[in-house]
């Protein structure tokens, strides 16, 4: 018999409404905006009303280096929210929203997989609430604002040459990278280059994610950098006066979403940065009401150690004053034997000596999580494909290690499945939160925290860049210095060089690209070949998703 698809077993689920999943944990009628009867924004005033509230316990869920269909991160991030449930642990677990692009595109939705979903998982993996689309307008305005204020003589004297500020779509379309805008003549603006990056890059995406309240998200909008004038001095969203129109467009988005998990528990679900182009974290904002309703937290981080990890501590834990009391590694079978080299299309075959090599990449995963100074326990998720006889390899080398484990069924079985890792998430987390261990001090260079990045979490010789990156970083330095670092990097290495699999060592890291999001509050350093606007594939997913006769929605994952 045919597994039943995500999508049928979301479908199959005995929903609640969203008020007693809001009740359950203590969200009153007054603080939801109901989306339908199973959706729901929470208002910001109840984080006043609970600020006496202690904190509960907040756990991160990575991955090592993943296979391009993803290792299950969300899915293992619901099951130990619904196995501490089941275990009677008050816990919310707090999510990202998934881009249009990669749903449409290869890697599929970001609701959970099998038994361990959120839902309604069709909403979730498509408009859901209308966060994306609001960030999406609240950046093309300030896009078309710059346009027009060149076509209406340009004021502020900015020199077309030197305007950074993009524009933002939310679905994979490598022809709208690099393109001319303004052509036509007079009466269509002033011609210049410029392009398109997906909607989970933008800087507004990142605000969103970091901001604290409504005045906070206002004032970083405000200081966003947009260009430089004929003096090279910085233009900024509040020269055009613009930023509080922009914050209109945001107001409701700020507000965190509510859902529930397939076995009724609460979930929300906020902000949707990817880990390897931008810092890969759900909402600050969210993950402080779920510290507020309940005594644990989970969250997770967008790929890797490597990627969204690192963003998770240097910058949203540096920002928000955030940190874990325990991280989950995220492992599976398929992507150490990608890592130990066996190609995409034969990982269904039986390979225990690239078990055996491909676990290099797991310890590096390993050590860069306990270099941040917090515990780590290894979750390997189970596939129904997988055979004993490599997971038996996986539990000798992890023995070996000292290094606690589990294997999570909860795809197949739900939370009875992820019991284990529960169980074991509870006796190996520290009572405190970890003292806070970043890779870099602020008042390092960038130069320098670039390097450390690429050093100590990558493994590599050094960094590389050209007099021109090098010249742009120095010019940084001065008024920008004390900002952390959010590297692009592909996610399939650890290195910039997606076939360099394993744990590599003896390359560098070339910078192509620096740009400054001021109000965000970081600096982006864009790494190899990576790009800000991905592609679709060959056969994208869009090909089978499809709306059948009864008007229900068919090839969704």
């Amino acid at each position: 018999m045919t597994p039943a698809s995500d999508i049928e077993i979301a479908r199959a689920a005995q929903i609640r409404p969203i008020s007693q999943i809001a009740s359950a944990v203590g969200i009153t009628e007054d603080e939801l905006s109901k989306f339908g009867k199973h959706k729901a924004k929470i208002s910001l005033d109840l984080l006043d009303r609970l600020s006496a509230v202690p904190d509960g316990k907040l756990i991160l869920v990575t991955a090592m280096t993943p296979t391009p269909a993803g290792e299950g991160k969300t899915t293992v991030t619901v099951s130990i929210g619904d196995g501490l449930n089941r275990l009677g642990k008050k816990t919310v677990i707090c999510l990202r929203e998934p881009s249009l692009g990669p749903c449409f595109g290869m890697k599929g939705g970001a609701a959970g997989g099998g038994h361990a979903q959120v839902i309604p998982m069709e909403d979730i993996n498509l408009h859901f609430t209308g966060d994306f689309h609001a960030i999406g307008l609240a950046h093309n305005l300030l896009s078309a604002t710059i346009d027009n204020h060149l076509h209406q003589g340009n004021e502020l004297q900015i020199d077309s040459r030197r305007i950074t500020w993009r524009r933002v779509m939310d679905m994979n379309d490598r022809a709208l990278r690099d393109n001319l805008i303004g052509l036509g003549g007079p009466t269509n603006g002033v011609p210049r280059e410029s392009g398109f990056d997906i909607t989970a890059a933008s800087e507004i995406m990142a605000i969103l994610c970091l901001a604290e309240n409504m005045h906070d998200l206002k004032h970083r909008l405000a200081n966003i950098v947009v260009a430089q004038n004929f003096k090279k001095e910085y233009v900024r969203a509040r020269d055009f006066n613009v930023h509080g129109a922009m914050t209109v467009l945001l107001r409701e988005a700020l507000q965190p979403n509510l859902v529930q998990t397939l076995e009724g528990n609460p979930a929300i679900i906020h902000g949707g940065p990817f880990g390897n182009i931008a810092h890969g974290c759900n909402s600050v904002l969210a993950t402080k009401m779920g510290l507020k309703l309940a005594d644990f937290v989970v969250t997770e981080a967008g790929f890797g150690s490597d990627l969204g990890a690192e963003k998770f501590f240097n910058i949203k834990c540096r920002k928000s004053g955030l940190y874990p009391h325990l991280a989950v590694l995220v492992a599976t079978i398929r992507s150490l034997k990608m890592q130990g080299k066996v190609a995409l299309a034969d990982l269904a075959e039986e390979n225990h000596e690239a078990v055996r090599k491909g676990f290099r990449n797991l310890k590096r995963h390993i050590h860069n999580l306990k270099a941040f100074n917090v515990p780590v326990v290894v979750s390997l998720n189970h596939f129904t494909g997988d055979r004993a006889s490599e997971i038996q390899v996986f539990e000798k080398l992890m023995r070996e290690l000292d290094s606690p484990f589990v294997i999570n069924k909860a795809w197949a079985e739900g939370s009875a499945g992820s019991q284990p890792l529960a169980e074991l998430v509870v006796e190996s987390m520290s009572e405190k939160a970890a003292t806070p261990a970043f890779t870099y001090p602020e008042d390092l260079g960038l130069w320098d925290k670039i390097r450390r990045i690429a050093q100590e979490i990558y493994g590599a010789d050094d960094i590389e860049g050209d007099m021109r990156l090098r010249n742009h970083i120095r010019r940084l330095e001065e008024d920008y210095g004390s900002l952390p670092i959010c590297m692009a990097k592909t996610q399939y290495s650890f290195s910039t060089d997606a076939k360099l699999v394993g744990a590599p060592k003896k390359f560098n890291v070339p910078l192509r690209e620096v740009r400054l999001a001021a109000g965000a509050q970081f600096i982006v350093v864009i790494t190899g070949n990576i790009m800000t606007m991905p592609g679709l594939p060959k056969t994208p997913s869009a090909e089978v998703i499809d709306i059948d006769e009864n008007g229900e929605i068919v090839g969704l994952f």
